[in-house]
């Protein structure tokens, strides 16, 4: 029963940060999907942003929501850290065109995705968190993986029967697949955050000492 109770203290003290971090997403992703603009210097603009609010809202759960976890709190500190780093590269680089979108995008979902996936594979069963760090660290691994294997130089012209005209280029696939990222990653968070508020109450005991709801 005591693992039950500290479980549900974690969650209690933790499900703000995840619902916390669907917001900058989930804002992001919007502003993605309904803008015509899909350059990457726009996208380095968007993705500085939300690696701002990100690592903000990762510092203030590390230090904050994660007192009593030595592990995670280090980690989530660190990976709070790169985000803002990446946050600010991606603002101050925005004029440099698709290789400087590439290459913070890249490191910024190689480094930060590594750690949260390494932080969620160390507390298994430990922590009640592991599997949505687990999950959110692979799903940026992914990111950097679809990027890298998008060629830079890739450009479609469109037409025929799309009846749509322009060209398809590696800075619009790019940039719409950030978008994909972070409304995946909103809705994910948003339903682990909620989750976890709604499983925070801790089974008492009854007469007979069979814990009940």
């Amino acid at each position: 029963m005591s693992d039950s109770v500290d479980d549900a203290h974690q969650r209690a003290r933790y499900w703000p940060v995840p619902v916390l971090r669907a917001v900058p997403a989930a804002v992001i992703a919007m502003v993605i999907t309904f803008s015509s603009n899909h350059a990457a210097g726009f996208g380095l603009v968007l993705f500085g942003v939300f690696a701002l609010v990100d690592g903000a809202v990762l510092a203030w759960g590390s230090v904050a929501r994660l007192a009593d976890d030595a592990g995670p709190r280090r980690s989530g500190l660190l990976q709070a850290v790169l985000s803002v780093l990446a946050g600010v590269t991606a603002i101050a680089g925005s004029g440099l065109g698709l290789p400087a979108f590439i290459t913070v995008v890249v490191a910024y979902a190689v480094l930060t995705g590594a750690l949260e996936l390494a932080q969620g594979l160390r507390s298994r069963g430990r922590s009640p968190f592991s599997r949505d760090w687990t999950t959110i660290g692979g799903l940026t691994l992914l990111l950097a993986i679809a990027f890298l294997v998008t060629p830079p130089d890739y450009s479609q012209q469109l037409g025929g029967v799309e009846r749509v005209t322009g060209t398809l280029d590696a800075s619009i696939v790019l940039v719409g697949l950030l978008g994909a990222y972070l409304a995946i990653a909103a809705v994910f968070h948003l339903i682990a955050g909620l989750s976890h508020k709604w499983g925070t109450a801790a089974p008492t005991a009854t007469p007979d000492g069979a814990p009940h709801a």
